[in-house]
C-alpha cells in the first residue's frame, strides 16, 4: 500500500511539472507582457527595466525554475487585465466554482445511481425506457443549449428562479458561500442543475450497464440459489460490485466539472474561475490563464490519487494483491 501511494505521488509530481512547463509557455510564445503592461508608447528604457523586473532577460532555465518555484506558493504574478494578484483573483473566485461543482456532484450522484438501478432493475419497463430516453437527451444536448432552456421556462416564462449572478451571499472568514441564504440557493438551483444533467445522464447509464453485468455473474446465481431475498442480492451483491467503475468515473467527473463549468459560468453570468478564464483568454491575460491551467491539473491529478486509494476500500481483490502489482 505505502509503495503504491508513494509511487502515484511520483506520478503525480512528474505530471504537475509537465503542466507547469506548458504553462510556463504561454509567457514565451503567446503575447509579450511588457508591451500588455506599459503600451505601445513605452521607451524602450522602460521597457528593459521592466523586463529585467519581472525576470525576462534572464535563461531560459532560470525562469521556468522562478516559475515553478513562486507557483508552489501559490503566486503567478498579476492579472494583465486588472493589475491584482492571480491569486487573489483565485482566492475570491474558486469558492462560487467549488460550491457549483459540488452542488452539481450530489445532484449526478443522488439522482444517477436510483435512476440507474431503476432501469436495470426494470429492464424493459415503461419508465425505464423514459429514462433512458432522457439520458440520450442529456448526453446529446451541449450544456450550452441546456442552460438557455432553464433560463427560458423557468426565469423567463415561469419566472420562478433568477436568470444570472450568485446572489445573496454569507461571510464565514474569508470564504463567502451562498448556502445560507435562500437567494443564493435560489440562484444555484439552473446552474448546478444544467451542470448536473451531463454528469447524470452518464452515471445512470454506467451504473445501468454495470448492473446488468453484474446480475449475470457466477456469485449472483449462487447468491439466490443461497435463497438471499433479492433486496440483499441486489443492494448488498450487485450494487457495491458496480461501485470501482463508477468511484472512477465519479471522481474524474467532478474534476470535469470545476474545470469544464467555464460554459455554465459563461452562459449564468457565475462569478467562478470559468468565467474568470473566459475573460482572461480574451484580454489574453497570461498569468491568469496559466494559474487556471496549473489549478485544474492539480485538482485533477489530486482527484485521480484520492480515487485509486479508495479501490482499496471497495475492491477487496486490490487488497489482495501485492502493493507493488496493484494497479
Amino acid at each position: 500500500m505505502l509503495a503504491f501511494i508513494l509511487r502515484r505521488l511520483i506520478q503525480a509530481v512528474a505530471v504537475m511539472l509537465a503542466v507547469a512547463f506548458i504553462a510556463f509557455m504561454l509567457f514565451q510564445y503567446v503575447g509579450d507582457p511588457v508591451t500588455n503592461l506599459l503600451g505601445q508608447d513605452a521607451t524602450p528604457a522602460q521597457r528593459e527595466q521592466l523586463r529585467s523586473d519581472l525576470g525576462l532577460d534572464k535563461p531560459f532555465p532560470v525562469q521556468f525554475a522562478r516559475f515553478v518555484g513562486n507557483a508552489l506558493q501559490g503566486e503567478f504574478g498579476l492579472s494583465l487585465r486588472q493589475g491584482r494578484k492571480v491569486s487573489s483573483l483565485f482566492v475570491e473566485r474558486f469558492p462560487a466554482t467549488l460550491e457549483l461543482s459540488l452542488v452539481a456532484a450530489l445532484l449526478a450522484l443522488l439522482l444517477g445511481i436510483p435512476m440507474g438501478v431503476y432501469a436495470a432493475l426494470r429492464r424493459g419497463s415503461f419508465m425505464s425506457q423514459v429514462l433512458m430516453t432522457l439520458s440520450l437527451l442529456g448526453v446529446s444536448l451541449p450544456t450550452f443549449l441546456i442552460g438557455i432552456l432553464l433560463i427560458l421556462v423557468f426565469a423567463v416564462l415561469l419566472q420562478w428562479l433568477p436568470s444570472f449572478g450568485r446572489g445573496e451571499l454569507v461571510a464565514l472568514g474569508g470564504w463567502n458561500t451562498g448556502f445560507l441564504s435562500l437567494d443564493g440557493w435560489k440562484h444555484l438551483i439552473l446552474p448546478a442543475t444544467t451542470l448536473a444533467i451531463f454528469q447524470l445522464t452518464l452515471i445512470m447509464r454506467l451504473v445501468r450497464a454495470e448492473m446488468l453485468e453484474v446480475l449475470r455473474t457466477d456469485f449472483i446465481r449462487f447468491a439466490r440459489a443461497r435463497g438471499l431475498p433479492n433486496r440483499v442480492v441486489y443492494f448488498g451483491h450487485a450494487l457495491k460490485n458496480t461501485l470501482v467503475p463508477v468511484i472512477t468515473i465519479t471522481g474524474l467527473q467532478l474534476g470535469s466539472l470545476i474545470a469544464f463549468s467555464i460554459i455554465t459560468e459563461q452562459v449564468f453570468q457565475w462569478p467562478g474561475m470559468g468565467l474568470l478564464f473566459i475573460q482572461a483568454v480574451t484580454f489574453a491575460d497570461i498569468p491568469v490563464m496559466a494559474a487556471y491551467l496549473c489549478v485544474i491539473a492539480l485538482v485533477f491529478v489530486t482527484i485521480n490519487l484520492v480515487v485509486d486509494l479508495l479501490y482499496f476500500a471497495v475492491d477487496p481483490r486490490l487488497r489482495a494483491e501485492p502493493a507493488g502489482k496493484a494497479h
